[in-house]
């Protein structure tokens, strides 16, 4: 009987063992729930969700996910971590579109995701139709199609009146939304953006959006040669990164940012 005893008990202990082991793995997931559930993120809801170590300062909460599910468009985007109380959906959105030669990731790999997510800023970034993990659209065929696109992420992300950065090939998305529907932008940020000299400086005039022309020092194609368009905006100024080419926010990441985050300073 003491034998048997001696088993039982040592099977309770073993099983006891087993049942903490399994609770041990299972709590990092259960504190991850904990937190993803406490953030006020406005539908869409991402449909995965990671922690990745960025450029910018400290960890980041990277949330990506699709919507336009016909076609597909994939975004990622940043969890503010300022604690201000500011409601997640009520913070100042700031939506970035990419160059010809590159993805969305490109703002994350940068920091600027986290960079702006840091200082209370809802950070959103897209892969245009037809690049990285976005599907091609007929909506990219043409300027109304375009415009129409940006309009329906906007809303489909829940963003208001957001401030959208564009570079290189997005001009194509941007510049037509801008002149036919500034109004719907807090600010604008172009990085030598294609397309603008198909448009009059009349057009651009009549554009009430605030807006921060960047351009590479170096880069005497697109940054030249649309900076007489932009600057026909009424309220636009200029920042010229020293020793930068085309991919002026590559060369000059440091001084991309700090001109970026006191435009967007000056629009709160």
């Amino acid at each position: 009987m003491t034998t048997t005893l001696i088993r039982n008990r040592l099977g309770l202990l073993v099983l006891g063992v087993l049942v903490t082991f399994v609770l041990y793995l299972l709590l990092p997931a259960i504190q991850h729930e904990r937190f993803t559930a406490s953030v006020d993120i406005p539908k869409p809801r991402a449909m995965e969700e990671e922690t990745r170590k960025s450029q910018g300062p400290g960890n980041a909460t990277i949330l990506t996910g699709r919507v336009l599910q016909d076609p597909s468009v994939f975004f990622r985007e940043t969890v503010p971590v300022h604690k201000d109380g500011v409601p997640y959906s009520e913070r100042m959105a700031v939506i970035f579109l990419h160059g010809q030669t590159f993805t969305s990731k490109i703002w994350e790999e940068l920091g600027t995701l986290a960079l702006l997510s840091a200082n209370g800023y809802r950070a959103v970034a897209i892969d245009l139709p037809g690049y990285g993990d976005s599907q091609k659209s007929s909506a990219s065929e043409t300027a109304p199609g375009r415009v129409a696109f940006l309009k329906q992420v906007f809303k489909e992300l829940g963003l208001q009146k957001p401030v959208l950065i564009s570079s290189s090939v997005s001009g194509r998305y941007s510049i037509p939304f801008l002149l036919s529907s500034g109004d719907q932008l807090r600010g604008f940020v172009p990085i030598a953006p294609v397309v603008s000299k198909e448009f009059t400086a009349q057009q651009f005039q009549q554009v009430k959006t605030p807006t921060l022309i960047i351009y590479g020092e170096h880069d005497n194609g697109l940054g030249r040669q649309s900076l007489p368009s932009l600057q026909q905006i009424p309220k636009s100024k200029v920042v010229m990164l020293p020793e930068a080419g085309h991919a002026c926010y590559l060369d000059q990441p440091k001084e991309f940012h700090k001109a970026l985050l006191n435009f967007l300073s000056e629009l709160k």
